[in-house]
């Protein structure tokens, strides 16, 4: 029911993380594949609906998940008669994985009952999407401050949090559902904020091997194509700028329909008239 395997050692770390928690401390991840991680040791259960559970509750750190939200994701279509009893078994069995691998003081005090649901006593620092979230904020504020350059490295460090879809070996329903495609939307805001911290800091060359690669696996995403349009005319490519503009047109007329939108248009206007606003 439980897998243990050792973790490659050969992951590049990135400077300045003040807020990774130290190895030994019991780590879990969400950006990818769920996991419960300790001196690169992967913990995780591998039935379905401990995982399920195991991410409600990763979820919510420190905080009460309500009985019905637990009965809603892991039986959509109904609870079965025996579904107190089935709740109870899922939750010792958990219980069991965390005393077996010493992962907490006390199985019973890291995953406490408290009426009308439980609450998983870990602290958000240890789960990554908190530390995504944090250097998200990090970049924010240098943004902010005009330094550009250092807000790319923490987007950077953001990102490279992630390994894969979230939750990708977890049977998502109803309620982690949403909450997967709000952390893509989360990712997908702090890549066009780490290009653009990019661009203004006058990487634009270095990036078009990069933007190329992004649009080609998102080839509707009308903000990609817009950095990589800018990309190649800060680099003097004018020409190329305008044939990703014309290819992007035909594949929205062609697909959806569709015009690219104003900025985009302006965009394509900007480089026809050699303005200098890309």
């Amino acid at each position: 029911m439980y897998s243990e395997k050792r973790l490659s050692d050969g992951l590049v770390g990135v400077t300045q993380r003040p807020v990774q928690p130290p190895e030994s401390v019991v780590q879990f991840t969400v950006l990818g594949t769920l996991g419960v991680l300790r001196d690169g040791v992967d913990y995780t259960p591998t039935a379905p609906k401990l995982l399920q559970l195991l991410a409600l509750l990763v979820m919510r750190p420190g905080k009460m998940v309500h009985v019905d939200s637990i009965t809603q994701e892991l039986w959509p279509s109904g609870p079965p008669r025996t579904v107190r009893t089935t709740l109870h078994t899922y939750v010792y069995h958990l219980r069991r994985c965390f005393e077996q691998h010493s992962l907490g003081d006390g199985a019973d005090e890291l995953l406490v009952t408290k009426a009308p649901g439980y609450v998983f006593r870990i602290d958000p620092s240890q789960v990554d999407v908190h530390r995504f979230g944090q250097l998200q904020q990090e970049a924010q504020d240098l943004l902010r401050q005009d330094q550009h350059a250092a807000a790319a490295a923490r987007f950077r460090a953001a990102l490279d949090l992630w390994t894969g879809p979230p939750l990708a070996n977890v049977h998502c329903g109803p309620i982690l559902l949403p909450y997967t495609m709000e952390l893509l939307e989360q990712r997908r805001n702090a890549l066009h904020m780490l290009i653009e911290a990019e661009i203004t800091s006058g990487n634009h060359r270095e990036l078009i091997g990069e933007l190329r690669s992004l649009t080609a696996g998102n080839p509707l995403d009308e903000a990609l194509h817009g950095q990589l349009m800018r990309a190649l005319g800060r680099s003097g490519r004018r020409s190329d700028a305008m044939a990703v503009y014309r290819n992007l047109r035909k594949r929205l007329s062609e697909e959806l329909g569709v015009e690219p939108c104003d900025e985009l248009q302006l965009l394509h206007h900007d480089l026809i008239s050699e303005g200098d606003h890309f």
